[in-house]
């Protein structure tokens, strides 16, 4: 995986590796799949180990999340291309520490690779944990941003194919060789230069949703900047095939009790004990005499 510095244009980017969870390239070929996702993308509890469930509100993902526990952003490609990953957690660019657009730095995966994002990126060797935590107490917050706290966002593109352009050129033509030779040599097109300025953002049709429809029991769930771990990244290259993604997804996320109360998760059963009228099956005759006092 790698974060680059997409855009239409080719760019500088990132290949790396998660410290405990090494990138992992998936060898053979999947499974046909009934939809035309390039990445798969699960949250995971880094501290538990399980993969979180995704709840349905109206139809958009929702999972819920332990105050104080660590997560990853498993991203795992279901093709056999390279693709990038631009990764946003709540509004927030997980790369480059921007406010987050579609046109920014991701992670590259390679063919069937999967690997894990655990954190926001400090330096090619470190990053800051992923952790649940109180909103005030978010990333997002922390530097001015927590309109956007408590959404996880992937936009995915895939790469533009590699343009092989011929060197060789057919030999002149016998009466136009002397021709040819008093000629200045043509002059050959300058490469095109890099582009350092980062592509437009993307989605600004996307509208937002209205909070204060939001019931929630507690204060909202946000993502903290935990503490610093080894992450190896290495920058590579890579040229979208378009401006849009080619998929986008977000997750909403919060605390389970939050969930409850806006009637996104049910509330869990509690076992109880309640009075039966027929405890007892079949009947045994007529009514005895109650123990003596």
């Amino acid at each position: 995986m790698n974060p680059t510095l997409p855009s239409p244009f080719r760019r500088r980017g990132l290949l790396a590796g998660c410290a405990l969870a090494t990138l992992l390239g998936l060898a053979g070929t999947p499974a046909a799949r009934a939809d035309n996702r390039l990445v798969q993308v699960d949250i995971v509890d880094r501290d538990g180990g399980a993969t979180l469930h995704v709840w349905r509100d109206h139809g958009r993902p929702v999972v819920a999340g332990r105050p104080g526990a660590r997560y990853a952003v498993r991203l795992a490609n279901l093709s056999g291309e390279r693709v990038l990953a631009v990764v946003a957690i709540d509004g927030v660019n997980v790369v480059s520490g921007e406010t987050a657009a579609v046109g920014q730095r991701g992670y590259v995966l390679e063919p069937w690779q999967r690997t894990e994002i655990i954190g926001w990126r400090k330096s090619e060797d470190e990053v800051a944990d992923f952790e649940f935590t109180a909103l005030a107490d978010s990333y997002a917050a922390r530097t001015g941003r927590a309109q956007d706290v408590g959404v996880i966002g992937v936009a995915v593109f895939r790469e533009a194919p590699a343009l092989e352009v011929s060197q060789v050129r057919p030999a002149p033509r016998s009466e136009d060789a002397a021709k040819a030779s008093a000629r200045p040599p043509a002059a050959q097109p300058a490469p095109e230069s890099s582009r350092d300025t980062l592509a437009a953002a993307a989605g600004a049709d996307r509208k937002a949703e209205s909070r204060s429809q939001e019931p929630v029991a507690r204060e909202r769930l946000g993502t903290g900047h935990g503490e610093r771990e080894t992450s190896v990244a290495r920058v590579t290259t890579f040229e979208r095939a378009s401006a849009r993604p080619d998929q986008r997804l977000e997750i909403r996320y919060d605390s389970l009790e939050n969930l409850v109360a806006a009637g996104i998760v049910p509330p869990p059963r509690v076992a109880t004990t309640s009075p039966r009228a027929f405890p007892a099956d079949p009947p045994r005759g007529f009514v005895p005499d109650p123990p003596a006092r």
